[in-house]
């Protein structure tokens, strides 16, 4: 029988151990195909590269096994994968793991949602999976996230998921004693981005966004709340983001008929 294929990205770059991790929990359920940034595209939300070239070349992980690394962003990578570059159309398009949480509006700046939802534009089912990072640990576990994530694929391959519909999978970072994978929808998350000014040598002004990294409002059920209880989020989410609760509010308001009559000036 024939093992479902699973294309795997990141946004940490190829040379993540994040990356390593999953692709070694996932090589007995199916074939894995690595397809990853050859350098850190955090942050970079959905990029879509078109006006420079990209390259794609073979790499090998830690492990020996092959990838290819590719100069663009996470949904390039999967783009480039699905246009031509892998000869077999994916069953799922998973991303990362991804060193730190991607909670609440983190989806919208997220290059590993983002490597995902590539995925579901194309029409294959997409998950992103994430763990919480602590700035002072310079080994991360991610033992407790591969399992995780590997469970939440594993489910996916046998049920499928709707059209146009991924999950965005996050993994606390001090779990509980029995953590438990639990359906969640997106909490609020409370930046607190600065802006840092210098001067470079000739006097002229460049810029930072920096600032304390942001928190999380606890309220039941979200994601954040859950990776607070201890326990591995689950989030459905939906590429279609229009708010159906306003659709008949809009259409009561007194639009004018005739805009042909409205000159310019």
């Amino acid at each position: 029988m024939r093992l479902p294929l699973i294309l795997l990205t990141n946004d940490d770059g190829v040379d993540a151990p994040g990356l390593l991790a999953l692709r070694q929990a996932l090589v007995d359920i199916a074939e894995v195909v690595v397809f990853a940034p050859s350098h850190n595209w955090s942050a970079a939300g959905h990029t879509k590269t078109m006006h420079k070239p990209m390259r794609a070349y073979p790499v090998t992980l830690a492990d020996g096994s092959p990838a290819t690394a590719t100069t663009g962003a996470p949904s390039d990578c999967v783009a480039l994968a699905l246009l031509g570059l892998l000869d077999r159309k994916p069953d799922l398009v998973i991303s990362g793991i991804n060193l730190g949480a991607n909670l609440g509006f983190d989806i919208t700046y997220s290059g590993t949602v983002a490597g995902a939802m590539e995925g579901v534009v194309a029409g294959i089912p997409g998950i992103a999976c994430s763990q919480e990072f602590d700035k002072d640990s310079t080994r991360p576990d991610f033992g407790l996230a591969a399992q995780a994530c590997r469970e939440v694929i594993h489910r996916v391959l046998l049920h499928g998921l709707p059209d146009k519909i991924f999950l965005n999978v996050n993994v606390p970072l001090h779990s509980a004693i029995q953590p438990r994978i639990r359906i969640s929808r997106l909490g609020k998350r409370v930046y607190r981005d600065k802006l840092i000014v210098r001067e470079d040598p000739r006097g002229q002004p460049y810029y930072w966004i920096g600032g304390e990294a942001p928190t999380g409002v606890y309220q039941s059920g979200t994601d954040v709340a859950i990776l607070q209880e201890g326990d591995i989020s689950v989030t459905p989410l939906s590429l279609d983001l229009t708010a159906m609760e306003l659709m008949d509010v809009l259409k009561s308001w007194r639009w004018k008929r005739n805009l042909s009559s409205i000159k310019n000036h």
